[in-house]
């Protein structure tokens, strides 16, 4: 398929709209099937967590960034990259704490926050000359490859007991064909779905709403791709887990930021990108996240778990709405000077 090619503006709309139901589905058939195999063949259930779902709820973001980067829309690969983050934290998160105050444990301000701020400021040098070369692609993949391994150590250390890799055999479930081929099929569908996705948003920006796609893979783009987390979140929020809430986006960011990006670039790497990413978004995803340690963090007795009301909530979701404005007031003012 050729991504810049034009179709009419129905078949657009049953891209985008097919490809984002289409693509949630089989995330939700790859994250299951590859979870049953991996609890099959004796992995952890901190492991199945980390990795394999970790990896499951974020690879609707990696498969759009991945085929983005390969059609050259540098822009829709890194804002539906980025803008996953931002929407991660300020509307999942809002969203979550203002169903129900989050409980925040000391080790996610101390640790998860901080490497999740230095992550952050590591994509900043390597975005700012508007040139990410395959070696920072690389960079990012060795970078995530060292971290799994030394937080299962650390998590393990931490909770004591047991191997973190391996459970015994008699809790494992029986490894069965049919979990294999729902783990192909869900894959397939996940890359085939994430190609229509793009297909449609980018002919949409360009013909219809006259916008770049950058501004699509900010909003609509990454809106669609976190929709695993979301649907986990509220979820679990209601259900009072919230070491899983914010863990999960913790995690699912050190993943879009590492592997997608990562493995994105190392493929085809990115040129040609918007300046803003650099000036206006990466700040944006940094200070939502910062936000995580301020408002999750319990100043009065360290030790303890800290907690994030509704307010804080409703301030991260009202930090969106202005991000939002401020991307469609900078889109109308490039378009009024004749720069788009």
């Amino acid at each position: 398929m050729d991504l810049n090619s034009n179709i009419p503006l129905v078949l657009s709309l049953v891209f985008i709209v097919g490809g984002l139901a289409a693509l949630c589905w089989s995330a939700d058939r790859f994250i299951s099937a590859a979870a049953r195999i991996a609890r099959a063949i004796g992995m952890s259930p901190m492991i199945v967590g980390m990795v394999v779902i970790g990896f499951g709820t974020s690879a609707p973001e990696m498969a759009v960034s991945v085929l983005s980067g390969m059609a050259k829309h540098s822009n829709l690969s890194l804002g539906n990259a980025y803008g996953s983050c931002i929407f991660n934290i300020a509307l999942i998160l809002g969203v979550s704490s203002v169903i129900w105050p989050l409980k925040v444990k000391p080790s996610i301000c101390k640790i998860g926050v901080p490497l999740l701020m230095a992550v952050t400021g590591l994509s900043f040098l390597l975005v700012k000359d508007m040139a990410f070369e395959r070696s920072n692609g690389v960079v990012l993949l060795a970078l995530f490859a060292l971290m799994m391994p030394a937080y299962c150590i650390y998590d393990q250390k931490m909770q004591g007991g047991g191997s973190p890799l391996k459970v015994k055999s008699a809790e494992r479930p029986p490894l069965r064909v049919v979990d294999f081929a729902r783990l192909v099929f869900g894959l397939a569908l996940l890359v085939a779905s994430s190609h229509l996705l793009v297909w449609g948003c980018v002919d949409f920006a360009r013909d219809v709403l006259e916008v770049d796609d950058l501004i699509i893979g900010l909003t609509i783009v990454a809106a669609g791709t976190s929709l695993p987390e979301l649907a986990s979140a509220v979820a679990s929020a209601r259900r009072g887990e919230h070491e899983f809430v914010i863990g999960n986006i913790v995690g699912s960011n050190l993943f879009n930021m590492l592997a997608v990006v990562g493995l994105a670039g190392a493929i085809a790497p990115f040129s040609g990108y918007s300046r803003y990413i650099v000036s206006r978004d990466i700040p944006m995803m940094a200070g939502v996240t910062a936000f995580v340690f301020i408002f999750g963090f319990n100043w009065r007795r360290p030790s303890e778990a800290g907690r994030i009301g509704r307010r804080a909530g409703a301030l991260w979701i009202l930090s969106f709405v202005a991000y939002v404005l401020i991307m469609i007031a900078q889109e109308t003012r490039l378009r009024g000077t004749g720069m788009l």
